[in-house]
Parts: C-alpha cells; sequence; structure tokens
C-alpha cells in the first residue's frame, strides 16, 4: 500500500475512532465495461462479468484480474451473471430479449468457452442464475403467459427442466423481475428431512419481483410443480404499477436467517427499502431502510454484518436487516463479499477495519 493510503487512513482512525466501519478498496479491472455480475468462490478466486461479452478472473485476491477469451457469437451480450466451482469452472449467463439470453460454460480457466442453453421462449428475458453450492441451479426469468420463467438442473448446468409450478403465476400483468445483479433469486437446501430421515434433496428458492413481492417455494427432483410451502408476500409500500421499483436482490446467510432489497432505479436517491426473514417470521419491512435504490446484498461475516449496495451508495446492517446506516458514497452494481463490482469497470474489495487497523505500519 502506498503513502497516500496510510494517510488517509490515518486521518479516518483519527477522525472516527469509534463509528468507523469497512470501506470499499479500489482495484484495477483494466476494462471500462459495465459489470453487474460477480462470485467470490473465496478470498483468492473471483470471477466479474459484464457487457459487451466481459469476462474476468482473479486468483490472487484482485491484485490482478485477467481478461478471458469472449466466447463464440457473444461479442454483444451482456453477462449479468457469473457462478464459479474455482478458477477453471465457471458459468455465464447473459439477459437480453429472446435469443439473447444464453448459458456459456467453461473448463479450462475460461480459455475457451462452450453454449449450453439458450432461452426458448422469443418474448423471454432472463433475470438470475443461482446454484446452491452443489450441482443445483437455476435460472430465473421475466414471465412469459403470465407466470414466471423457472429452469432447474440436477447435474452442474448440462441439461435443465423448466417449472410449471402454480405459484410462479404473476400478481400482476406487469410484473417481472431484475437482472441489476444476478441477486433477484436466492437457492437454499431445503430444511425439510428426506424420505429416510436423512438430508432433503428439495431445494427452496425465493425471488423478489416489481412491486415488492417476494414469491417462495419448494423444488424436489424429478418433479415439475413445486412441493407446496408456496408464499407470496409484498414488503414495503412501492407503486405495484410501477415497473422500475420493486426487490433486486435477495440474500442468505444461511438455512434460515435472509434479508431483501430494492428499490426505485429511476429515482436511485429515493429511500430504499429492504426486509428481512427467520425461520420463525415472515418477511418483516426494515424499520430504518437504506438511504437509496439497492440493487445487491450480502452477508460478511467479518463485520457480523448486511452490506447493502447500489448506484448511490452503500449501507450496512448490524442488527439482521431490521435498521441500516450509510458507510460508503461508492457507487456499484453487484456484490459477492469481499468483491463489489459496478459502471465502467469499477472493481473493489472490501476491508474490514480490522484489516484497515491492521494496514497501517506497525498494525495501529
Amino acid at each position: 500500500m502506498n503513502a497516500k493510503f496510510y494517510i488517509v487512513l490515518a486521518i479516518l482512525l483519527a477522525a472516527f475512532p469509534l463509528t468507523a466501519q469497512a470501506q470499499w478498496r479500489l482495484q484495477h479491472s483494466g476494462v471500462a465495461a459495465s459489470l453487474r455480475g460477480i462470485h467470490a468462490v473465496n478470498d483468492s478466486v473471483a470471477w466479474a462479468s459484464g457487457s459487451g461479452g466481459t469476462v474476468l478472473r482473479t486468483t490472487d485476491g484482485g491484485a490482478h484480474w485477467l481478461g478471458c477469451s469472449v466466447p463464440d457469437g457473444a461479442e454483444k451480450l451482456d453477462f449479468r451473471s457469473v457462478w464459479a466451482w474455482d478458477a477453471d469452472h465457471a458459468m455465464v449467463m447473459s439477459s437480453g430479449p429472446g435469443n439473447d439470453s444464453r448459458l456459456y460454460s467453461t473448463h479450462d480457466g475460461c480459455r475457451t468457452w462452450r453454449l449450453v442453453f439458450s432461452n426458448p421462449d422469443a418474448d423471454g428475458f432472463w433475470d438470475a442464475l443461482q446454484f446452491d453450492g452443489t450441482r443445483f441451479g437455476a435460472i430465473l426469468g421475466d414471465p412469459v403467459h403470465g407466470m414466471f420463467t423457472l429452469f432447474v438442473t440436477y447435474d452442474g448446468g448440462t441439461r435443465w427442466t423448466r417449472q410449471v409450478d402454480p405459484c410462479l403465476r404473476t400478481l400482476d400483468p406487469k410484473q417481472g423481475a431484475f437482472a441489476a445483479s444476478n441477486e433477484s433469486l436466492a437457492v437454499l437446501r431445503s430444511d425439510r428431512p428426506g424420505p429416510d430421515g436423512g438430508d432433503s434433496d428439495m431445494r427452496r428458492l425465493w425471488f423478489g419481483t416489481s412491486g415488492g413481492w417476494m414469491y417462495g417455494l419448494t423444488i424436489a427432483p424429478m418433479e415439475l410443480v413445486g412441493q407446496s410451502g408456496c408464499v407470496r408476500q409484498r414488503v414495503g409500500a412501492l407503486d405495484p404499477a410501477n415497473p422500475a421499483a420493486g426487490i433486486f436482490a435477495v440474500a442468505f446467510r444461511d438455512a434460515e436467517n435472509g434479508v431483501a432489497v430494492g428499490g426505485d432505479y429511476a429515482h436511485a436517491s429515493a429511500p430504499g427499502i429492504a426486509a428481512a426473514k427467520t425461520k420463525a417470521a415472515p418477511w418483516r419491512t426494515a424499520v430504518a431502510p437504506p438511504r437509496g435504490y439497492r440493487s445487491t446484498v450480502g452477508w460478511d461475516p467479518g463485520e457480523n454484518a448486511w452490506i447493502a449496495a447500489g448506484t448511490t451508495g452503500s449501507d450496512i446492517s448490524h442488527d439482521g436487516g431490521r435498521t441500516w446506516q450509510p458507510f460508503s458514497p461508492e457507487g456499484w452494481n453487484a456484490v459477492s463479499l469481499p468483491f463489489v463490482v459496478g459502471a465502467h469497470g469499477k472493481i473493489g474489495r472490501l476491508l474490514s477495519w480490522g484489516e484497515l487497523r491492521a494496514a497501517l505500519p506497525g498494525g495501529e
């Protein structure tokens, strides 16, 4: 770290000795693309994606971000989603109308890519790609014929099956999901016991939509219709007729505790919305929401807090998402902690307050 960084850090420590918190430290991406996809495999390995077929990868914690080859025919695609298992195996998903929504995979550290799935719906639009850490994954898309699009895979993404669960029906003709950060969908392993009393093969899916609606349903292997547990709950006080306002990101820190954030991206400086869920309670709207529209949220175990970000800044919650306080004016699109990405190729890494103190000469 250079002398200027130490000077700024020392000023922060002196000015805010009790209230200072984690901060974003900018990294060099080497690209100018709008970045909206980010997935941290661990503190060292992460993948990022964005407009113009852009895919980036780091294996040294972001000290160096290296550009990947562009999949054939993807030069104009907008890769809103990326998911990786390690430094060699990853998938990227583009969001766009009809066939512009596509899924590619790599098994050699992004030297080569293979097209594995394309949107079969001419009037469809994919919003999010999520896996649960195993070979189970799901793709969420905007409604087609009055039903949200949902494809699932049990083999790591080779074969995808459309779900036709009644829980996916829209509640408003103009309802849709959002592809701002690849976080409109969250996938969890179900806490229901399996038929033999062991671990269940079922998954619990949550996704947010315009109008502030939260959807929850359970998916079982070899079934096209969910295994009950359908939840459709509205949070916040957003105008259901406003297609720019809603829940943009959903994340869980464990099987029981989750947070959702959003707002109105057309009025990004207006107060955002947030809601929290525990196993014993439904989604509850935050008492003190983020200060603006927030498109992404993640759990930081180092700070023992939730961190939400959007184009007008970042906020933090130390009480499970009930109240939020601003901690950075930097604008961002998506987080996969400790990394964050934004417009114009911007990438950052979260430094906890403990790391900031340790960064000072002598570890003061």
